[in-house]
């Protein structure tokens, strides 16, 4: 997926936090769990739903769903960085010896959460670029607004809560220009390259018929239940807003973009070209892999993963009769009409759905632990499809809103299916639905933890997801064998060319080129791509890295308990811990294995 999950949101507030390896010494504890531990944990989660109230919303608690603070503003940065500062100080006072190992669990946790964010407060970038193409709240908001997203429109309550929720965007937005504005004049500006596709997203907001305007689509779709003066005054109040507030503010960054900010965008690629820019992403590769891992380490692991990859591809090539070289094939099929077979986008649906129905009886084989959390596969919305990778949105917490996988179709004709089944796996079951459902399910953990993202982790899962294939009845198929690999080396090229753009110089042509001359995506999701690396440095190694140790646990557990291996167990074990940094994964997947022998 990508992906974007809620935690994108934490991220751009300097607030989702990921950790560095932990000691694996064993610890004295209790059995007894600490119940002031405990409360101090609950009162972490509470100050941070009111510090990021979308978090709230997008776990289904609609206590803060008219709140939208300005996290670009000098005051919201103090509220954080003293919310990090209070909770780094009070884990000191519960010595690990007071504490079950699920609390030293969380413990070890929550410490990196609190440094890991403190450490981010040394960078500007978030501060100077808060608008790009990919990642920033103007694209979640239109989500919301959308009336499909996690932001309910059930109630009048409910109506006048987004009012509310938009002044606080409203005034985002206006800070975002002012920052954009004096940060390209420091040396903090977006390449030109994506300044280019921000333009028709702001753009897109500025129109003045309201029946098209994304933001008026809850009005077209109003409870019958509401009263005739209701649907009035909230019909009215949206007029208002939308015409006198958001357009304006709208039209006033477009003009920004495309008159000032152009001009002075970067020609080069990568983020070692801006102010600290080496040291952020050396920050960014802690933040998204959850290891000290340096960027040549990790490069010369992506160029290693690429090289063994491709020897793979190479055999289905051979076995499906393909005469010519690795880069024909890619072409052939990119663009092998017998892989695109659909004229109608809910054709593409129920192929997914399809997908599901063969891995059912397989599932049994593999997992104990299946979420309760309804699951649907759904198009994404008009608005943001064009420029959309396939992704995952959890379910609320209460499991009252499906998890949902959302699947671009901008060109139903042109759409190849030939990953369906890898994508399926990764972005659906097993992979993203059902780690992120048991996880928010699991009445063991803390409450801060079941929503925690850690992109290593959860990515990682995904990605390894992805390998269960054959497992699980699929990659009957040459085609889609191949197109797991496919997958899988889109992920070992994002090593390579993250790395490349960011520490080494590269070029977007160079990545583009890379990107081409070893997968089989096409040259327009390739652009996306590497436009989406450019935009959020570091974020696109995370995969790789966490599927990589996720597969050596265990090839590991295999080695070492031989017939006492139990692949269901296994994967109860990783499912079980919730979302974790990559080192104590590994320390609890060492203590099964001893415990097991």
């Amino acid at each position: 997926m990508q992906k974007i999950l809620p935690v994108i949101l934490m991220i751009i507030l300097i607030s989702s936090c990921k950790t560095e390896p932990q000691n694996s010494e064993i610890i004295t504890q209790t059995n007894t769990p600490n119940e002031a531990f405990k409360i101090m944990l609950d009162t972490y989660y509470e100050d941070g739903l009111k510090l990021n109230p979308l978090n709230a919303t997008y776990s289904g608690d609609n206590r803060y769903n008219d709140q939208y603070p300005n996290a670009l503003s000098e005051a919201h940065k103090s509220k954080l960085k003293a919310y990090y500062t209070k909770y780094a100080h009070l884990l000191e006072e519960f010595p690990d010896s007071t504490l079950t190992k699920t609390e030293q669990m969380s413990k070890a946790v929550l410490k990196w959460e609190c440094n890991i964010a403190l450490e981010g407060f040394n960078y500007m970038h978030r501060d100077y670029m808060p608008i790009d193409q990919m990642w920033s709240p103007h694209l979640t908001i239109g989500q919301l607004a959308s009336g499909s997203g996690a932001q309910p429109f059930n109630t009048v309550e409910d109506y006048y809560n987004w009012l509310k929720r938009l002044d606080g965007y409203i005034q985002w937005l206006n800070n975002a220009e002012e920052n954009m504005s004096v940060g390209y004049k420091k040396g903090y500006v977006l390449p030109k390259s994506l300044i280019v596709k921000v333009l028709p997203q702001i753009k897109a907001a500025t129109i003045e018929d309201l029946e098209q305007h994304l933001f008026y689509t809850p009005i077209l779709s109003m409870p019958e239940t509401f009263s005739q003066k209701d649907k009035k005054e909230i019909t009215q109040a949206y007029t208002t807003k939308i015409k006198d507030q958001l357009i304006p503010a709208y039209q006033s960054v477009y003009n920004f973009l495309k008159n000032d900010y152009l001009n002075a965008g970067r020609k080069s690629s990568g983020i070692s070209d801006t102010p600290e820019g080496v040291n952020y992403y050396n920050y960014m590769i802690k933040v998204f892999t959850t290891t000290n891992m340096t960027a040549d380490e990790i490069h010369n692991l992506g160029l290693s993963e690429v090289e063994r990859i491709s020897a793979e591809m190479e055999k289905v090539k051979t076995q499906v009769g393909f005469e010519g070289d690795l880069k024909s094939f890619f072409n052939y099929v990119r663009n092998n009409k017998d892989l695109m077979p659909f004229t109608n986008p809910q054709e593409v649906i129920d192929n997914f759905n399809a997908i599901h129905e063969t891995m059912k009886p397989q599932i049994e084989k593999l997992f104990d632990l299946k979420p309760k959390t309804p699951f649907e596969v759904r198009r994404t919305e008009a608005f943001r499809e064009a420029s959309a990778s396939a992704e995952y949105n959890q379910g609320s917490l209460d499991g009252t809103r499906p998890g949902i996988f959302y699947v671009p179709i901008p060109d139903v004709k042109n759409y190849n299916t030939f990953s369906d089944e890898a994508l399926f796996l990764h972005e659906a079951i097993p992979g993203h639905h059902y780690q992120i459902s048991l996880q928010q399910e699991d009445t063991s953990l803390p409450q801060f933890r079941k929503t925690l993202w850690y992109s290593a982790y959860g990515e990682g899962w995904a990605l390894y997801s992805e390998s269960l294939g054959k497992e699980l009845g699929l990659y009957t198929d040459p085609f889609q064998y191949f197109g797991m690999l496919g997958m899988e080396m889109h992920r070992a090229i994002r090593l390579v060319v993250d790395t490349g753009l960011h520490t080494k110089g590269w070029t977007r042509e160079q990545a583009i080129q890379y990107s081409l001359d070893h997968e089989a995506e096409s040259e327009a999701s390739i652009t996306s791509e590497i436009e989406r690396y450019m935009a959020m440095p570091a974020q696109a190694l995370s995969y790789k890295i966490g599927q990589l140790k996720i597969r050596a646990l265990r090839a590991k557990a295999e080695t070492e308990l031989g017939t006492n291996f139990d692949i269901k167990e296994f994967h109860n074990q990783v499912l079980s811990v919730g979302c974790v940094p990559l080192a104590l994964l590994e320390d609890k997947i060492n203590s099964w294995i001893q415990a097991n022998k």
